[in-house]
């Protein structure tokens, strides 16, 4: 069930998690952001170009069924039942309200979205501007049937133009058939907002991804809660999880999960192998920018879990994930 709560001078709801979360304060926020913008580190941005396998749609249209892209940051390109899906579609060269200030990308997407083919559904976790960007989604309108998002975002969607006859919103545990799939709503620990008077104004949500006897998570954004275990028990095993490893703090521990807490997390869910997102792609911590890679790296060794870590750009079986390298030690 989707927590929320209603404030009467307001007609839509507040949303909230379920473990309630730490609220740093204004002076503990003052800090944050005068650590972020005046001591960061000079390794949270890549001193040289990522390596990026560029991504042609006459390749897209060749892929065998049950084939996934990592497009950048948490935007996911698979393909399943000849149908191609994305996951929080971001192609700006910034994650920012403005073009022209806020982080920027360590590189660009492998494609365009005029080279992409068209697309049966775009899977949307929540607001934040690393994962709702505008101009991808009145640029996908045209070419995507449907966009399946948590309670509320649904409502900026067709505020931004896409008709309402595309959309579907869902509350946690609920669930749509799309195309040829079955998606389910799941709780996250996070928040929303995209500007300072929205706050928690629409829904964040995970979400379990189903294909026939396939099953993937995408984890959205979120921090480590109880709420993954009960995913995993009621939809578990998954073949592989999408998971959040990146822009992560120790004093932001209930809204992004630590390394350690992202390999728990895909414990949780048996899961059977787990591909790292929300990293290599924009500045929005304090650790190096390689720094995920390499923590989830030693973590999988040090549990036994099998990790996938494909090259942006580079295809992954998702039914049988093969070997990948260390792209990351390349650049």
């Amino acid at each position: 069930m989707t927590s929320f709560i209603c404030n009467a001078a307001d007609v839509r709801p507040a949303y909230r998690n379920d473990a309630p979360r730490q609220q740093p304060g204004f002076l503990k926020t003052l800090k944050i952001f005068w650590e972020f913008t005046f001591n960061k580190p000079a390794n949270t941005v890549p001193v040289q170009p990522l390596p990026v396998q560029a991504l042609t749609s006459a390749q897209l249209a060749a892929a065998p069924d049950n084939t996934l892209f990592r497009l950048g940051h948490s935007t996911i390109l698979l393909k399943l039942n000849g149908e191609f899906w994305l996951t929080d579609p971001v192609f700006s060269k910034r994650a920012s309200p403005v073009q022209w200030a806020g982080p920027a990308r360590f590189h660009a997407p492998p494609i365009s979205i005029a080279e992409l083919p068209p697309i049966k559904g775009v899977i949307l976790s929540h607001n934040h501007y690393d994962h709702l960007d505008y101009a991808a989604i009145r640029a996908l309108e045209a070419k995507t049937e449907h966009f399946l998002a948590p309670l509320g975002v649904g409502d900026t969607l067709v505020s931004w133009g896409v008709p309402a006859a595309k959309v579907r919103q869902l509350g946690w545990w609920q669930s749509a058939t799309a195309g040829s799939l079955k998606l389910t709503a799941t709780p996250a620990q996070h928040f929303s907002g995209r500007t300072l008077w929205d706050s928690n104004k629409t829904l964040w949500a995970s979400w379990v991804i189903e294909s026939g006897g396939l099953k993937v998570f995408f984890s959205g954004d979120t921090g480590y809660f109880k709420g993954f275990k009960e995913i995993g028990e009621r939809f578990g095993p998954f073949d592989l999880t999408l998971m959040e490893t990146g822009a992560y703090d120790p004093q932001w521990p209930d809204i992004h999960m630590q390394p350690k807490d992202t390999m728990q997390a895909h414990i949780d869910l048996r899961g059977k192998v787990m591909l790292p997102i929300h990293n290599g792609t924009f500045d929005l911590a304090m650790h190096s920018w390689d720094d995920p890679f390499e923590q989830i790296t030693a973590l999988a060794a040090a549990r036994g879990q099998i990790l996938a870590t494909p090259m942006i750009g580079e295809a992954l079986d998702i039914a049988r994930p093969q070997a990948t390298g260390a792209w990351w030690r390349m650049s």
